[in-house]
């Protein structure tokens, strides 16, 4: 058993190895799904097999013991050896190092599993497409139940929840290539007409309120962007315009209901089909979203952002959004 734990932990830090040096691309999910699955297999291993042994060798241990004590006395003889009874059983019940690294992990493991892939799980915002909502390094929490529960790995809808509502900022498996996750605005749901043209939003023939605010400054830009107020559903957000980039999209990829979208050198207007929706960053002149490559579908929901639980460089980001 130690040569067998000891060659599936070496298999596992491999995987996240080649994973961390861009050798393979990663699962996160089903690395942790197999780490449960193993650990817990040793768990079971471990109450109904190992422990049972070594309480077996414990009781041994003090039958001998108490044998031994008899037949001296026995014999007239009360004077023995002083043996530390007490831990010689202590190390008799301490679990070896390939069960302490398995089957002692696997409360621990058990929980982030469970929190993780049916409650909350953490993110970090890796770009500023989403500027000025979520900055680059905020770390946020995700909903996972809010629109439904999915099982782990298989992203399998098991409960209906919610459904996505304009306006929600959600986290998503990145259709051209799932293995990402990405991180926009839901501004278009299934049977709306979507239309971004001349930098203004419309839905549905409605453009979507907006008003001018403070300009907005990037540290890391060092310069100052238009910022705006926009009521896309039941709470405004505030997004930034960059007068400087063209309305029109360069670089569109091919996808899925590409023919339900019409574009031109004012932007673009999309009919979103059933079962999909139009994402769109708060920094929209530079956010890589629908617009370019296509819908969301709802297979690839991953949960509704909600709160920022973290930002090193600035602790008074800590907080809800919306």
């Amino acid at each position: 058993m130690p040569v067998l734990t000891a060659a599936i932990l070496a298999g596992f830090v491999a995987y996240a190895g080649a994973w961390y040096l861009g050798r393979l691309e990663g699962n996160f999910a089903l690395l942790l799904f197999l780490a449960t699955l193993v650990t817990g297999l040793y768990w079971l291993a471990e109450r109904l097999y190992f422990l049972p042994r070594r309480r077996k060798a414990v009781a041994q241990l003090e039958q001998q013991t108490a044998r031994r004590q008899q037949d001296l006395a026995a014999k007239g003889i009360t004077q023995v050896d002083n043996v530390d009874l007490a831990e010689a059983k202590s190390r008799l019940l301490m679990q070896p190092w390939w069960l302490d690294w398995t089957a002692g992990l696997f409360p621990v493991i058990l929980v982030v599993f469970l929190l993780r892939s049916f409650l909350f799980e953490p993110f970090k915002i890796p770009s500023g497409s989403m500027i000025p909502t979520l900055l680059v390094g905020d770390l946020i929490l995700v909903n996972k139940y809010h629109y439904g529960i999915r099982l782990p790995v298989l992203n399998t809808k098991i409960t209906e929840g919610k459904p996505l509502q304009r306006g929600d900022v959600v986290v998503f498996r990145y259709p051209p290539k799932p293995s990402l996750d990405y991180i926009k605005r839901v501004v278009g749901v299934p049977g709306d007409e979507v239309a971004y043209l001349n930098k203004r939003l419309t839905v549905n023939g409605q453009p979507v309120p907006i008003s001018s605010v403070p300009e907005f400054f990037d540290q890391d830009a060092m310069r100052y962007f238009k910022q705006y107020e926009e009521k896309l559903g039941d709470k405004p957000h505030r997004l930034l315009i960059d007068d400087d980039r063209p309305a029109f999209i360069p670089g569109v990829e091919n996808f899925a209901f590409k023919d339900q979208c019409r574009y031109s050198v004012e932007g673009v207007v999309c009919k979103v089909p059933e079962g999909n929706y139009f994402m769109m960053g708060d920094n929209r002149d530079n956010s890589l979203d629908s617009r370019y490559w296509g819908f969301v579908p709802d297979a690839n929901i991953v949960g509704k952002a909600f709160f920022i639980w973290m930002n090193f460089g600035s602790f008074g980001r800590i907080g809800a959004f919306n």
